[in-house]
């Protein structure tokens, strides 16, 4: 079987899991694109990403241009001679002029099965809605996002508790196997491209932190689901006392209640009960500005006061 040569476009931590699964594999990374080095922390040092650290570790050369769309950046990138581009939650979108480049095209790892959640935040949205499946498709891109014919699917489940970091990290696990079979595939020449139906296609839109705040009038299922999908990045937030509250974990309680939404049912070590206008919702960790996260039977040791029943969270 032949050795592609590959240049690798990606980010995160999803993407540098994915070069490492190349690097393990037989295929040689001939270079690296990420974006570049972004502030970060409280002094805003320049950090590099996960996969320029990754690359530079195994010398790898890295580039990173602010855009693909000017003559040079394409330029510098064909001289490279690939055989084959490999692209995962890289950050920028790649001109019709780079997609051509790579002899053998490119080719996308997306955190879904496509058609359904296009876009950039296939995670979290699958969460949310409450999808119980997901996956990752091994895509080759066109023009559109995430519009590309399918080259192989990989499926997971997605369990009742999982958080977005439960579901990104088993993503990975089905994500690795599945780029280097792939990449085994387009050697050998054994691919069959299946088209998308578009019919069936959603889109998974960006998240926002505008969006984080806990709506008490909806159901104490969608408010899990709505928690567990915002977790790690952005949180949810309710308010208490005109407080900002980062809710971190919660679950969705069978009993109802007649109190009105977003009412301080029970304060105890088991949580903090809150009526919804479906539902009752525990909340089980929370974090405080300007403190760590932390259970409720921690809060309640020194903050019992603040959560007498009755009060209400908006």
């Amino acid at each position: 079987m032949k050795s592609l040569r590959i240049i690798f476009a990606g980010t995160p931590e999803f993407a540098s899991a994915h070069l490492q699964a190349i690097l393990d594999s037989q295929h040689q990374v001939i270079a690296v694109y990420s974006q570049p080095d972004r502030p970060a922390g409280r002094g805003q040092k320049l950090l590099p990403s996960p996969v320029k650290s990754l690359a530079v570790t195994h010398n790898i050369p890295v580039f990173q241009p602010k855009s693909l769309r000017n003559a040079d950046a394409q330029q510098e990138l064909a001289a490279l001679d690939a055989d084959l581009m490999v692209v995962v939650a890289y950050g920028l979108i790649l001109p019709q002029a780079v997609l051509d480049t790579p002899k053998l095209g490119c080719i996308n790892v997306h955190g879904s099965i496509l058609p359904r959640w296009r876009g950039a935040a296939p995670i979290q949205r699958a969460i949310e809605a409450g999808d119980t499946e997901s996956g990752v498709t091994i895509m080759q891109m066109d023009a559109g996002l995430d519009t590309g014919d399918m080259l192989l699917k990989a499926f997971c489940p997605i369990h009742p508790t999982d958080t977005a970091s439960d579901l990104h990290d088993r993503l990975i696990a089905v994500g690795q196997p599945a780029l280097v079979q792939s990449l085994d595939d387009i050697a050998a020449g054994h691919i069959h491209p299946e088209k998308q139906d578009d019919n069936l296609a959603n889109y998974a839109h960006k998240m926002s932190k505008e969006e984080a705040r806990l709506d008490w009038q909806t159901s104490a299922q969608a408010l899990d689901r709505q928690i567990r999908a915002f977790n790690p990045w952005p949180v949810a937030i309710t308010a208490l006392d005109d407080t900002n509250i980062r809710v971190w974990e919660a679950i969705a309680l069978e009993e109802g209640t007649t109190e009105a939404p977003g009412t301080l049912i029970k304060a105890d070590k088991e949580g903090l009960d809150i009526a919804c206008h479906e539902g009752t919702l525990r909340i089980k960790r929370l974090q405080l500005a300007g403190s760590r996260a932390m259970t409720v039977q921690e809060l309640l040791n020194s903050k019992k006061a603040m959560f007498s029943t009755g009060k209400q969270f908006s």
